[in-house]
């Protein structure tokens, strides 16, 4: 039953991905009213805040947009970096929220820096255990088998942690644009519910994919416990 429940999650994250692709380029249709790019609502907010020390790069892709606390640089799709949209400015406001977290010290962000490298390598791990499961499953049996699920319950519960760490950081980051794009009017009326609208479509991607982990972890734990009876 976890089974299916969590190929639903992953079903459902698909569809959120797909919905939220297809409002931000329908957004980024919409001009801003302050005729503002990307870039420069970023310029604005960094220094309406005091934050001096964080660049602003372009990076290629399409929603490849993401804060680098460790050289202090926020990162600007093409769409986003010189775009002049609702979307342009939901997005870059978004990113300097994480750029606000990092120099106030926000300890959600900080623990989510520090999971980083071992989640990675929980990643790793687990697609390895998956792929040499596929290519000499017959090899895994018995204590090798116990073996293999405690490996993966362990790389899944960092997964799954690093998963439920990221919601209070995405939300906090939303919260952060949303109240500076309001009062300083960079976005006002129709313009700032589309940008909240965007940014609450972003907030349940990442909903969906804790709760996909959290059912995967589920999953794995009851799988190796039923092996013990």
């Amino acid at each position: 039953m976890l089974f299916i429940i969590a190929i639903f999650f992953m079903l459902v994250s698909l569809l959120v991905g797909w919905r939220l692709k297809s409002k931000f380029n329908e957004y980024a249709q919409i001009p801003l009213t302050s005729g503002l790019s990307g870039k420069e609502i970023a310029e604005k907010m960094l220094r309406d805040n005091g934050i001096h020390d964080v660049s602003i790069t372009c990076v290629p892709g399409q929603l490849t947009d993401h804060y680098n606390p460790a050289n202090k640089t926020v990162n600007l799709s093409p769409d986003v970096y010189g775009g002049r949209s609702v979307s342009a400015a939901a997005v870059s406001a978004h990113e300097c929220g994480h750029a606000l977290q990092h120099a106030q010290a926000y300890k959600w962000l900080g623990f989510r820096s520090a999971m980083v490298p071992v989640t990675q390598v929980s990643s790793q791990i687990m697609n390895l255990v998956f792929i040499g499961t596929m290519i000499f499953g017959f090899a895994f049996q018995g204590a090798a088998m116990d073996t293999m699920l405690y490996i993966i319950v362990a790389c899944q519960a960092v997964i799954t942690a690093f998963a439920l760490v990221t919601l209070p950081v995405e939300f906090d980051a939303s919260r952060r644009a949303l109240a500076w794009l309001n009062q300083t009017g960079m976005t006002a009326g129709e313009e700032h519910k589309k940008a909240a609208h965007a940014l609450r479509l972003a907030a349940t991607t990442y909903i969906v994919n804790a709760l996909y982990a959290v059912t995967t972890l589920l999953y794995f734990v009851l799988r190796l416990l039923a092996r013990r009876d």
